[in-house]
């Protein structure tokens, strides 16, 4: 076997001296090793299968002269011996208006039953986040038409904001809202590593006629290979990156930067790379400050506005990619269990969220009244078990009593339908109203 790839390469690499090509010598799992090629990490390749198309293949790294490559695609009919060529693909993706309305592929090519997508323009799929001193401070608010996040924990324009919670309890029905009601110009939205069957249930609930048409929606699917659904959340970006360089108001919703991780540990591991924490590679946590720091400012008149979803295995906010992530990103909104168990919906726990922004992009009635509201909630937090129990003696504490009068309203302030967005200066006179019972 091995004399005869070594005739293979030789013929190879003698007689197509303009179109180098190599071949497969190992397939080990999701990891090919190619001989007789000459490429970089990054690089798209193409392996001649016998039976259906070519199937591609990314450099993640080299060993022994050879080039370690993760398959985009299945591996069923490769065989030791098969031509591997450089794609003409590359690392770039199609953008332009046409996009809009879409739902595309990681490879960003459309997968619903539209016309074909007719552009002039690429992007390169991987570039370096904006220069830090180039990036224009945030001062103007983000409206998102619901009132927990616009009027507790107010989100900036080009801020970068993570939500947090396990399988459940209502994250992507509150990605939907934000998408349908946010004043952006255009939604870029990334599913990565969803079931298949929750496309269509974010479209036609979540999103709506109306939110489609100002969006692209690109999505990578549980059964898709590792690095597909990585670079599903790479070509969104790249796409916002796009739009925000136009001038455009961006909102890119990714769900969820957790099977991103998830997707690029599969890859690594695969590849040799030894395991750190919890399993994750350090070239993991390499990887989400350069995805993530894409988005933002920059020095330009667009903007890109982020939300990232985090599954949050078994509802811990310590495992590693919570706690890296929470660190990179500008604000973190949990989404509570307990709330969604009360049909409290959004199920935003508040005193537990927080923006870093808001005290900034906030006008200062609204952070005075936010205080206020804020601070009735965790009066009542802590007295709470001893009301439940009939403990606490009406008038003991003066408080207390107004956190008792308050927490029904600052209830029903929070709850709202997923139909039923609120203007801002409604959600801000609700505040205000709730912040006078403080006495404050």
């Amino acid at each position: 076997m091995i004399e005869s790839l070594e005739r293979v390469l030789q013929s190879i690499q003698g007689a197509s001296p303009h179109r180098p090509e190599g071949v497969v010598v190992d397939v080990i799992g999701l990891v090919l090793e190619v001989q007789g090629l000459r490429a970089g990490v990054g690089d798209l390749l193409e392996v001649d299968r016998m039976r259906g198309a070519p199937l591609l293949l990314e450099i993640v790294g080299f060993r022994g002269g050879r080039l370690v490559t993760t398959p985009l695609g299945p591996v069923e009919g490769v065989k030791a011996g098969d031509r591997v060529r450089l794609s003409a693909r590359g690392s770039r993706v199609f953008v332009g208006d046409a996009l809009l309305g879409r739902i595309l592929d990681a490879f960003g090519e459309p997968m619903d039953t539209g016309p074909r997508l007719v552009t002039t323009e690429s992007y390169p799929m991987r570039q370096a986040p904006p220069p830090a001193v180039s990036r224009k401070s945030i001062r103007e608010s983000f409206s998102t038409g619901v009132r927990a996040i616009d009027g507790l924990l107010t989100l900036g324009r080009g801020q970068r904001v993570g939500i947090f919670a396990g399988t459940g309890v209502g994250k992507t029905t509150l990605l939907g809202m934000l998408c349908r009601t946010s004043e952006a110009d255009v939604n870029v939205i990334a599913l990565v590593g969803e079931r298949g069957r929750e496309l269509n249930d974010f479209i036609r609930d979540g999103l709506g006629p109306e939110g489609l048409a100002r969006s692209v929606i690109i999505t990578a699917t549980s059964d898709m290979p590792p690095l597909v659904r990585a670079r599903a959340a790479e070509t969104a970006t790249s796409i916002a990156e796009y739009y925000r360089d136009r001038g455009k108001s961006v909102l890119l919703v990714m769900d969820s930067v957790t099977r991103y991780a998830m997707a690029m540990r599969e890859a690594a591991l695969a590849s040799g790379e030894p395991p750190a924490t919890k399993g994750y590679p350090p070239s993991v946590f390499a990887a989400l400050p350069r995805l993530l720091e894409r988005a933002g400012t920059c020095g330009g008149a667009g903007v890109i506005t982020a939300i990232y979803t985090v599954l949050v295995d078994g509802d811990d906010l310590q495992d590693p990619v919570s706690d890296t992530v929470r660190g990179i990103l500008d604000g973190h909104i949990v989404l509570s269990r307990a709330l969604a168990e009360r049909n409290h919906y959004p199920a935003i726990d508040v005193l537990a969220s927080v923006s870093r922004l808001a005290p900034i992009v906030m006008e200062p009635p609204q952070v005075r009244a936010a205080g206020s509201v804020r601070d009735l909630m965790a009066t009542y937090r802590e007295a709470q078990d001893l009301i439940q129990v009939g403990a606490y003696v009406p008038g003991s504490d003066a408080k207390v009593d107004a956190s008792i009068r308050a927490e029904p309203l600052i209830d029903m302030f929070l709850r709202q339908s997923v139909t039923e967005p609120t203007p801002f200066d409604q959600t801000m006179g609700a505040m205000l109203q709730l912040a006078a019972m403080s006495g404050r």
